[in-house]
């Protein structure tokens, strides 16, 4: 396999293999398939997003591996194939559809049950897109896994988590999802992203994913919204310092205008610098450059933005097609 042009070894990633022979466990129940499975495959993959540096590429990596390899030997893409793909990287399995997806904790001890349900297509809601904001694209200190690992073994808050604040919160965003109540979607976004970072702090040694500028991002978000006099801006951030925000299409021209006030940057105008969906330019008025200007920081400290919207999922590929997946990833 090669990985943006290096080479990976399987026998060195062991996520990797309980995908690939899981596809081939799949492929041999399944009976009829075009290639013998005797054949090796030769996997060359290619990322558009920092690898391993908080911004889901391992999610969209796998998803894309078990995608097109089930495509490869003609399985259908169904709750087995989830089950597969969390094993590369557990938000695989929501990545594997489109639009707004349920990875379901499931009860079983083999954790066969725990699979990724969508809740709606991505036309559900097809005015929800993000500004991701790059702040750091370099490989984190601390991986996903490890410190999710430590925080099941050291974190107390986790235990709490998990058992008082998790079920009644998936409830609730279910019906904002359903409702297309962006308020309380973006309220129980902002809610649950804080209190991920709460954790990684309640873990021994804590895992320090966020810095200031992640922070500082954070602040702008709620003084934002009180400015315009409603919600319309949610931040989330994973394991790492960028920060992903939730804005509805038609206020993602001012929000942008804003942001690029209170994060100046020397390439703004470059499209290095704005990638993804193009945003028509706005005049920034007085209330939200009070606020902008409020949270002027030093030049530079965004390394660059992509405005991007709700994913639609693989496409249905044909034989004769290109079985690459192109594309950004999926919610998370």
């Amino acid at each position: 396999m090669w990985l943006n042009g290096d080479v990976v070894p399987f026998e060195e990633n062991a996520r990797l293999m309980r995908c690939v022979e899981g596809i081939h466990r799949l492929a041999l129940a399944n009976g009829a398939h075009k290639f013998p499975l005797s054949w090796k495959v030769h996997i060359a993959s290619y990322n558009n997003f920092p690898t391993a540096a908080g911004l889901a590429s391992s999610a969209a990596g796998y998803a894309c591996l078990v995608y097109t390899l089930a495509r490869l030997y003609d399985l259908p893409l169904n709750e087995e194939l989830t089950t597969i793909a969390r094993q590369g990287s557990g938000s695989a399995c929501r990545s594997l559809y489109g639009g707004f997806v349920h990875w379901q904790r499931g009860s079983s001890a083999d954790g066969s049950d725990s699979i990724a349900v969508q809740l709606a297509p991505a036309e559900h809601w097809p005015n929800m897109h993000m500004l991701i904001l790059v702040v750091n694209d370099a490989r984190k200190k601390t991986g996903s896994t490890k410190g999710m690992q430590l925080g099941v073994q050291t974190s107390a808050l986790i235990q709490h988590r998990a058992k008082e604040v998790v079920p009644q919160r998936v409830k609730d965003l279910v019906a904002a999802i359903d409702a297309r109540d962006f308020e309380s979607f973006a309220e129980i976004t902002m809610k649950e992203s804080n209190q991920l970072h709460a954790i990684c702090l309640d873990t021994y040694p804590p895992c320090v994913y966020m810095n200031d500028v992640s922070h500082a991002i954070a602040n702008f978000v709620h003084d934002y919204n009180e400015t315009v006099g409603s919600v319309q801006a949610a931040y989330t951030f994973d394991a790492g310092p960028n920060a992903c925000l939730y804005v509805l299409a038609e206020n993602v021209p001012r929000l942008l205008a804003a942001i690029q006030l209170a994060f100046p940057n020397d390439a703004s105008q470059s499209v290095e610098y704005l990638k993804g969906i193009p945003v028509p330019p706005v005049e920034v008025k007085n209330g939200l450059r009070d606020v902008s200007i409020g949270h002027v920081n030093a030049k530079n400290m965004l390394k660059y933005i992509i405005h991007t919207k709700i994913g639609e999922g693989p496409k249905q590929l044909s034989d004769e097609k290109s079985l690459l997946i192109d594309g950004y990833p999926l919610t998370k």
